[in-house]
C-alpha cells in the first residue's frame, strides 16, 4: 500500500523552514565577510609593508561601495528574482576574497574589498524581500529574529575560524577558506532554487490596502521611511560607541584593566545575540512594536549613561554591560517589524536597502565622532553620546509608528 503523502500544509511548512534556513545561511556569510579583515589586519599590514591607515582604505572602500549601491540593489531585487540576486552576491563575495588572497599589489587588495562591498549590497534587500514574500505574517517576528541572530553568529565565527588558519598557514589561505564558505552556501542555495520561486505567503488584509501609496524615490524619501533611516543610523551609532570604543574609554576614564573591560564587552556581545531571540519572542506577542522598541532603547540609554557616571566595581560593570547587550539586541525584531509596517507590497527590497544604509552611515561617522572624543580626552562622553543616541531614537520610533 502506498504511504499517504504529507498534507499540503505540512509540506509548505517544511519548505518555509528550509527557506528561512537558507536566508539565514546567506546572512551568516554576509556578516562573516564584514569582519573578514579585522582578524588578519596585522598580518596583511606586515605582508604588504603598509601602514594601518593604508590598510584602513580596505574598510573605507568596502563601506563606501556598500553605501553607494545598496539602494540600487534594492530596486534590482524588487524587479527580479531575489533568490538569484542573493546567489550572485554570494558568488561575487567569494570571487572578491579569492582574488584578494591572490592579489599581488596592495591597490588590487583594496580594489577587491570594494568588490566585496559591492557583493554585500544584495544581502539586506534580498533577505528582507524574501522574508516578506515567503514568511507567514504570524511568524514574521520570529523570522526576523533568527535572521539577525544568524548575522551576529557570522560576525562571531569569522575571527574564531580565520585567525587560527591565518596564524598557522597565512592570511591568504584563510581568505581562500572564507571564499570557499561563501561559494558553498551559494551552491546550496542554487540546489534549492525552487524554494525561492515558490508562491508568496498570503498577505493579511488591511483597511488601508486601497489607499494610494508612493513608489520609487517618492517612497524612499517619504517621511515614514526617512524616519526609519534615522532610527537605523542612531542604532548604529549607539552600538558602535559601546561595541568599538568602550574598552579604551573605560581604561582612560577609570583605569579599568583590559581583561575586565574585554570580559564586559564579550558579555555584551553574547547577550546581544541572545537578546535578539528574546526580542523575537516579544515581537510575536504584541502589535505595539514601537512600545517594545522604546522600552529597549530606554534600557540601553540608561545603561550607557550609568557607565558614564557610575563607578561601582567590577560586578556592576559586568551587569550593566549585560543589560545593555540584552536590550540592545532585543530591539532588532521590533525594529524590522516597524520598517515592514511602512513598506508597501513589492517594495521591501528597496525600502530595507535604503533604511539599512543607516548602518553604513553610522559605520562611517562613528569612528570620527568617538575617536575625536577619545583623542581629546573625553572618554566619559563616549558613553554619554551612546546613551543620548538611544534616547533620541525614542521619539523617532514613536513618530514613525504614528506615520505608519
Amino acid at each position: 500500500m502506498t504511504p499517504l503523502a504529507p498534507p499540503q500544509s505540512t509540506r509548505e511548512g517544511w519548505a518555509t523552514h528550509r527557506l528561512l534556513a537558507l536566508i539565514c545561511a546567506a546572512h551568516f556569510v554576509s556578516h562573516f565577510y564584514i569582519v573578514v579583515l579585522a582578524p588578519v589586519l596585522t598580518l596583511v599590514r606586515a605582508d604588504y609593508g603598509v601602514t594601518y591607515t593604508q590598510v584602513g582604505l580596505a574598510f573605507f572602500a568596502f563601506n563606501l561601495i556598500s553605501a553607494l549601491f545598496q539602494t540600487h540593489a534594492g530596486y534590482l531585487v524588487d524587479r527580479s528574482n531575489a533568490g538569484a540576486v542573493l546567489i550572485c552576491g554570494l558568488v561575487i563575495g567569494s570571487i572578491a576574497l579569492a582574488s584578494a588572497a591572490s592579489a599581488g599589489p596592495f591597490w588590487l587588495f583594496v580594489a577587491m574589498f570594494a568588490l566585496l562591498g559591492f557583493g554585500n549590497t544584495v544581502y539586506h534587500p534580498a533577505d528582507y524581500s524574501l522574508l516578506a514574500q515567503r514568511m507567514p505574517a504570524a511568524r514574521m517576528s520570529h523570522a526576523y529574529a533568527l535572521h539577525t541572530f544568524a548575522g551576529m553568529a557570522g560576525s562571531a565565527a569569522s575571527p574564531v575560524l580565520l585567525l587560527p588558519i591565518a596564524t598557522q598557514f597565512g592570511w591568504r589561505t584563510a581568505y581562500f577558506t572564507a571564499a570557499a564558505i561563501g561559494l558553498s552556501v551559494a551552491i546550496v542555495l542554487a540546489i534549492f532554487w525552487r524554494d525561492f520561486a515558490g508562491k508568496a505567503a498570503p498577505a493579511p488584509t488591511s483597511p488601508k490596502a486601497d489607499v494610494a501609496t508612493p513608489s520609487g524615490r517618492a517612497l524612499l524619501f517619504s517621511p515614514p521611511v526617512l524616519v526609519q533611516l534615522g532610527v537605523f543610523t542612531l542604532l548604529a551609532l549607539m552600538n558602535a560607541g559601546v561595541q568599538n570604543f568602550s574598552m579604551p574609554a573605560l581604561e582612560s576614564l577609570r583605569g579599568v584593566p583590559l581583561a575586565l573591560s574585554g570580559s564586559a564587552l564579550t558579555l555584551y556581545l553574547v547577550l546581544s545575540a541572545l537578546g535578539v531571540l528574546v526580542g523575537g519572542y516579544i515581537a510575536s506577542r504584541t502589535q505595539r512594536h514601537d512600545i517594545a522598541a522604546v522600552v529597549c532603547l530606554a534600557g540601553f540609554g540608561l545603561s550607557a549613561l550609568s557607565l558614564a557616571f557610575v563607578d561601582a566595581g567590577a560586578a556592576v560593570l559586568l551587569f550593566t554591560f549585560a543589560i545593555a547587550g540584552l536590550v540592545g539586541g532585543a530591539i532588532a525584531p521590533s525594529r524590522d517589524m516597524l520598517v515592514r509596517a511602512v513598506t508597501p507590497d513589492g517594495s521591501h527590497g528597496k525600502v530595507f536597502a535604503f533604511v539599512t544604509n543607516g548602518f553604513n552611515i553610522g559605520g562611517i561617522a562613528s569612528p570620527l565622532l568617538f575617536g575625536f572624543l577619545l583623542d581629546h580626552g573625553h572618554p566619559q562622553a563616549v558613553f554619554v553620546a551612546a546613551g543620548l543616541f538611544a534616547l533620541i531614537c525614542v521619539p523617532l520610533v514613536l513618530v514613525g509608528n504614528r506615520r505608519s
